[in-house]
């Protein structure tokens, strides 16, 4: 069964750091665009950065200059760096894995969720 397994969330300081990772058990990993989203209460998930096979990433304007996705396929993991971190990045993460072939997603995976809590 594939799992993906969101780990490093936490409770952090206005200002302060955390690095998320996502890790896979898909043998082909390396070749799924992940994507990290983040969900507040009663809010829609929104995407926030993506990453290709290719290593070419894309960021939601809202967090640009402030999360960085990356990932390593030796490990099967992703990760999304956040830096000065903001009260208003208090949410649940969740990783997300496609499969795309062309315009089309023939697998779709996600994540448990990481809680990230930013106190003022």
């Amino acid at each position: 069964q594939v799992q993906l397994v969101e780990a490093g969330g936490g409770l952090v300081q206005d200002g302060g750091f955390l690095r998320l990772s996502c890790a896979a058990s898909i043998r082909t990993f390396s070749i799924y665009v992940v994507g990290w989203f983040r969900q507040a209460p009663g809010k829609q998930r929104e995407l926030v950065a993506t990453i290709t096979s290719s290593g070419t990433t894309n960021y939601a304007d809202s967090v640009k200059g402030h999360f960085t996705i990356s990932r390593d396929n030796a490990k099967n993991t992703v990760y999304l760096q956040i830096n000065s971190l903001k009260p208003e990045d208090t949410d649940v993460y969740y990783c997300n894995a496609r499969l795309v072939v062309g315009s089309t997603t023939l697998t779709d995976y996600w994540g448990q969720g990481t809680q990230v809590t930013v106190s003022s």
